[in-house]
């Protein structure tokens, strides 16, 4: 049996999820994930190792679905819930899969979906009172996961790791972040995401500790939820502490107090997916007496860095390696830089990803003798900690914790019949890390708005890929090649402002 179903059932009787529609032990999560792994072997156009795609809300369905994926031997695939339907066929179609499952809340989209790319569409609901015997047992070299992140040439990748991969990366938090059965967190963040689902959802798991769903981020719900539920820990992007801020800030005085005496009480806040700015981590450490634990990882490596749980954790800086996982900083030539320099960041462990999905090259290329190139650039402090320097690829763009790729989204502003060309950069921003803005060549005698160009990609790009700054330009800057000068257009916002 796979590891974190045997470490599910040490702790059956303890609560395991609370969601909109209730509240469940991890015996019931346990009953109810072998019933879809079973209705799949038995009922599903499915084989073992077959993809999986998922489309449901944040919940204990999400969370019984996964195991059971997981269980019956196949690759889960979670799918974005507000991603628009171009989107979502793209991943559809790009992992091949035979079987999409949707909860009732996303049921007409998905068979929409699933009619367009003719693949077999099953209701969570119809899941139940079935046959529950399984004929197969997953391995821990087994893929167990794909989760599609964009990068630099142009599409999003689907990213797969393995059952030994997704432990490594467990274990690792487990025991640098001391998750334990007494433990209850408030998730808030997305599910088609390693940080939503290996950081809070499977580490929660892991350890026995209960996980609280909420489908939809409101400050004042969240901070409500803090005063009434007492949660141990919190994890969210510097976007969502931007505006708990913002909510504080506009509270009364009573209220204030409850929201101080609420967050002082947790024993761990964690900080990610995004640079926080220095000023939200004073701004919250004031408010709640917590230095938000800052910490440095992608979709392909899970976690790598982290400021420790007890210690010095240090502004502006990652923090050490996680345990089991080695990290060096290289130069261009791949030779380590010493001390102080700034380098690429290259990883190798247990928790590395297995392959880009179909992808053969793009996978060969990610490594160097058998290291993974993250593409990140840091230096290291005298005492050993990391410092995020930015993306070696200026075309990876980091927004409100997402990682976008500025050439998907130039792709598609491209089909625009006013747009002659244009380029896409992250201008940096306190509240979201960067904001994609779009620098932008017409078309003779045409026009367009900011208000026009976002209610136009509505239906093309998630609302984070969609521009919040546009520049009309009447030639964008180009050097002798031809190609755009990515940073001279970043020049361009800011002679703008």
């Amino acid at each position: 049996m796979i590891s974190i179903l045997q470490q599910a059932q040490k702790n059956s009787q303890n609560t395991a999820i609370i969601d909109a529609t209730g509240s469940y032990t991890y015996q019931q999560l346990l009953t109810k994930s072998l019933q879809i792994a079973s209705y799949l072997q038995h009922q599903a156009s499915f084989q073992q190792g077959d993809r999986v795609n998922f489309l449901a809300q944040p919940s204990f369905a999400y969370t019984t679905l996964l195991l059971g994926i997981w269980q019956a031997g196949g690759i889960a695939v979670p799918m974005c819930i507000t991603h628009p339907t171009a989107e979502l066929q793209y991943v559809l179609e790009d992992t091949g899969c035979k079987v999409l499952i949707t909860d009732k809340q996303y049921y007409v989209k998905a068979k929409a979906l699933a009619e367009q790319v003719d693949i077999q569409i099953i209701q969570y609901d119809a899941i139940e009172n079935i046959n529950t015997s399984l004929a197969f047992q997953p391995s821990s070299d087994g893929n167990a996961l794909m989760i599609y992140t964009s990068g630099t040439t142009g599409k999003p990748k689907g990213v797969v790791t393995t059952h030994r991969n997704i432990e490594s990366q467990i274990k690792t938090l487990v025991e640098a972040w001391r998750w334990s059965k007494e433990d209850s967190i408030l998730h808030v963040l997305p599910l088609h995401h390693v940080h939503g689902i290996i950081n809070v959802l499977a580490c929660a798991l892991w350890s026995g500790a209960r996980c609280d769903f909420l489908t939809k981020f409101e400050a004042k719900t969240v901070w409500q939820l803090f005063i009434d539920r007492a949660y141990s820990l919190f994890m969210a992007v510097p976007t969502i502490y931007s505006r708990l801020i913002q909510e504080y800030e506009q509270s009364d005085n009573y209220v204030q107090q409850q929201m101080r005496k609420a967050t002082q009480a947790m024993r761990l806040m964690v900080s990610g997916s995004a640079a926080l700015p220095v000023t939200v981590l004073e701004k919250w450490e004031n408010i709640t007496s917590h230095t938000l634990l800052e910490r440095y990882g992608m979709t392909e490596i899970g976690m790598a860095l982290s400021n420790p749980y007890i210690g010095k954790r240090v502004a502006g800086y990652v923090g050490l390696p996680l345990p089991g996982v080695a990290i060096k900083l290289v130069d261009e030539q791949g030779d380590e830089v010493a001390q102080g320099e700034p380098g690429e960041i290259i990883v190798k462990g247990d928790s590395i990803f297995k392959e880009y999905w179909q992808r053969e090259e793009a996978t060969q290329n990610a490594f160097m003798q058998g290291w993974f190139k993250t593409g990140d650039i840091a230096q290291v402090n005298e005492e050993g900690y990391f410092k995020i320097l930015g993306r070696q690829s200026v075309d990876i763009i980091k927004t409100g914790g997402y990682k976008v790729s500025a050439l998907e989204i130039e792709e598609v502003l491209r089909t625009h019949p006013a747009i002659k060309e244009c380029a896409v950069v992250g201008i940096e921003n306190e509240e979201w890390g960067e904001v994609v803005s779009a620098a932008i060549q017409l078309h003779t005698q045409a026009s367009l708005s900011l208000s026009q160009l976002r209610d136009w990609a509505k239906t093309l790009l998630a609302a984070y890929k969609i521009p919040r700054n546009l520049l009309i330009v009447e030639e964008l800057p180009r050097n002798a090649m031809g190609k755009i000068v990515k940073p001279s257009v970043k020049y361009l916002f800011q002679e703008n402002k």
